[in-house]
């Protein structure tokens, strides 16, 4: 039993530890420093060392997949290891990048920056102007968030254009519409935020203009969650668009045709993209539309100016089953990719119209417990494709193939960190609290022993349509498996791994649902003798910082340690924070007394009981995370420090956002502090 209907503290109305929400106060920083302090020697160890640099060699690994990006005649990639820890921007050609040794041309060299401007930068991306790539945008943070600086670059030049577009650092989003003007969302001053801390306005930008000047397109009311704007470059298919995002899962898409802005009617909850002459349609409810009725996740296609003439004529490119999900698509010059999952495995099909209708066929299927992804090179110019394949304990392969090719040519391959021949991995199933049928996989040595006595880490996460899908991690296989633990992988609900009724499953007041999917494998896995309750941890982020905080207060009795990552706790106050206002259509409005009666239930900062005994805790954050913000989890492990619970560890990186890094020595220290933490605490002292 657990104690889930046991609420301590529902009617208290005070905080006792607010002031750690000053994020840079004097006072709450010192705190940071003198629990950081405590953990660093907590972990102090020739274990922690060893883990920490097997994982940095990992990281920094010069064998690794450089992934890329096609634009004109090259290939760009963004590329960090040893000798550039903030990183590389760089390009070659997809000649040189076949052969084992690509001849790249740095255009960014993002250390030489920092050391010149003596700013921290982090890249966050580029967004490169069409149809002669010689400028770029450049997305620069100072310390890891989401906040972005923008800044036009020249690339023959190899540098920033001093009197181009420049943006100072907020949560913006552009577009090049042309060489000399941008679609805009930013933080134009007071009012132009949304509670969410995001632009409510879109705005056109033309060089040399003071952007307080620049032509508004678009404003929302300020209690939606942001407004963004794009420009489809498609060669004969030139438009703009804009997006009103009310809530994270509804929204409504703007053309903009002839100064007048055109709604694309379709449900507030549907995925729309316009793609050519084509419109694509993913509700995530179920839609009557006339005479036809489309269940949710159903992939629907008509001819754009038909539809915008009022036909409502879809024709239906993917119908979900129980089993089975839309993922993703992606376009090339004449075919759609669909990626599906089928209880958790990949599966790759092709679309192609034709005069009778669209005709389908099968490019690739994952084998068992792996997954496979794919993407059109670019849909300007053929049918090229990328193909990716990789397993929990299976290196990525690359392939570049053509549609109406038979074969597909390996690219790259990335190398084995640890040796996959000693592991197994199996899916399982287990029925949840309600019935309903969860999957979960499970990486473990072939000579597993069913005795309860193997160190096990359990993750999950179970929010916002994410899916968990089979990925290779040779941090993981060097930092646990090797080690000779048990890692498994949850597929509970509130993921997408099921489509848009899996995640809606665990929406608002069924939130409790994820958290007895993820407590059913882990009393699955005790009773099949894999671990124990005191072999038994689990970690999560962000929401899934929230599932496992929640396994915390409710069901402590299954866990020997419990990894808590920038995540959410206070469910009270959460929408006040950072971010917060717009994951109310996730969790619901603590504002309203009505709904705070089931948030209430999944509020870690509000569950604790006092004498009551939990698991050792480690909660790690960064000061930078602007997105869910380092207040929740200050908050947490000091309510628990102040009510005399043992075991509560706490670190805090000063940079890093919401990843709580922003190189791969940070990356690797978290790593190993994670996995340290729990291999102290799952074998203790008695030799396993």
């Amino acid at each position: 039993m657990t104690d889930q209907l046991t609420f301590p503290d529902r009617h208290r109305a005070d905080d006792e530890f607010l002031w750690l929400e000053e994020i840079y106060d004097e006072q709450a920083l010192a705190w940071v420093a003198e629990q950081n302090e405590r953990t660093r020697q907590m972990l102090t160890s020739p274990e922690f060392d060893r883990t920490y640099q097997r994982t940095l060699e990992v990281l920094d690994s010069t064998d690794r997949i450089p992934e890329v990006t096609k634009r004109g005649d090259s290939l760009y990639n963004f590329w960090k290891d040893a000798d550039h820890p903030r990183g590389l921007w760089r390009r070659t050609t997809l000649n040189s990048y076949r052969t084992d040794s690509p001849d790249w041309e740095t255009l960014l060299d993002v250390d030489d920056l920092c050391r010149t401007e003596g700013v921290q930068w982090v890249f966050a991306g580029a967004q490169l102007l069409y149809p002669d790539f010689t400028r770029a945008l450049l997305r620069l943070s100072p310390d890891g968030g989401d906040a972005v600086a923008i800044r036009e670059y020249d690339l023959p030049t190899r540098a920033f254009v001093t009197d181009g577009f420049i943006l100072p650092s907020a949560k913006s989003a552009v577009s090049w519409v042309d060489r000399d003007s941008l679609l805009v969302s930013t933080d134009f001053g007071p009012g132009t935020l949304t509670s969410s801390s995001y632009p409510r306005q879109v705005r056109r930008w033309r060089r040399a203009e003071p952007i307080e000047s620049a032509e508004l397109l678009l404003e929302i009311p300020v209690e939606h969650m942001i407004a963004t704007g794009w420009h489809d470059h498609t060669p004969g298919f030139e438009r703009d668009l804009l997006r009103e995002v009310i809530e994270f899962f509804t929204s409504r898409t703007y053309l903009l045709k002839d100064g007048e802005r055109i709604h694309i009617d379709v449900p507030d909850d549907a995925d729309v993209e316009l793609h050519r002459e084509w419109i694509l349609v993913r509700p995530k409810s179920a839609w009557t539309v006339g005479e036809s009725s489309y269940p949710a996740g159903t992939l629907l296609v008509a001819q754009v100016d038909k539809f915008l003439a009022g036909d409502r004529g879809f024709e239906v490119l993917f119908t979900p089953d129980d089993r089975t999900s839309l993922q993703r698509w992606s376009w090339t010059r004449n075919h759609l990719i669909l990626t599906a999952l089928h209880d958790v495995s990949s599966r790759i099909t092709v679309l192609t119209p034709g005069a009778n209708g669209w005709s389908s066929e099968q490019l690739a299927a994952a084998p068992p417990n792996h997954s496979v992804t794919s993407s059109g090179v670019d849909a300007d110019e053929n049918d090229d494709f990328w193909l990716r394949v990789a397993g929990f304990i299976q290196p990525a392969t690359l392939q570049l193939g053509t549609i109406g090719i038979d074969g597909a040519e390996t690219l790259k391959s990335a190398p084995a960190f640890f040796d996959s021949s000693r592991f197994s991995v199996e899916q399982h199933f287990v029925e949840s609290n309600d019935g309903t049928r969860v999957p979960y996989f499970q990486i473990a040595p072939n000579d597993l022993k069913l005795d309860g006595r193997n160190p096990t880490l359990l993750y999950g996460y179970g929010g916002f349509e994410i899916s968990l899908t089979p990925s290779y991690h040779g941090t993981n296989g060097r930092s646990w498996l090797e080690r000779g633990g048990v890692l498994v992988v949850a597929n509970i609900r509130g993921g997408g791994e099921y489509g848009p009724d899996w995640h809606n499953a665990a929406l608002h007041a069924n939130r409790h649902r994820a958290y007895e999917d993820f407590s059913s494998i882990a009393k699955d896995l005790i009773a099949r003798g894999v671990t124990s309750p005191a072999r038994l941890g689990c970690e999560g982020g962000s929401n899934g910082g929230l599932l496992v905080g929640n396994m915390l207060t409710h069901y402590r009795e299954l866990f020997g340690a419990i990894v808590c990552a920038v995540p959410l706790l206070d469910m009270k106050r959460y929408k006040k924070l950072s971010a917060g206002f717009s994951w109310i259509a996730e969790y619901g409005d603590p504002d309203d007394p009505a709904q705070w009666e089931y948030i209430q239930t999944f509020s870690p900062y509000h569950n604790l009981r006092d004498g009551v005994t939990y698991p050792p805790i480690l909660f790690y954050t960064a000061t930078s995370d602007d997105r869910v913000g380092p207040v929740q989890a200050r908050k947490m492990a000091a309510r628990m420090q102040a009510r005399n619970i043992p075991g509560v560890w706490f670190y805090e990186n000063r940079e890093g956002g919401h990843g709580a890094a922003s190189d791969n020595k940070q990356s690797a220290h978290m790593h190993a502090m994670s996995r340290e933490f729990l291999w102290k605490h799952l074998t203790g002292n008695d030799g396993v």
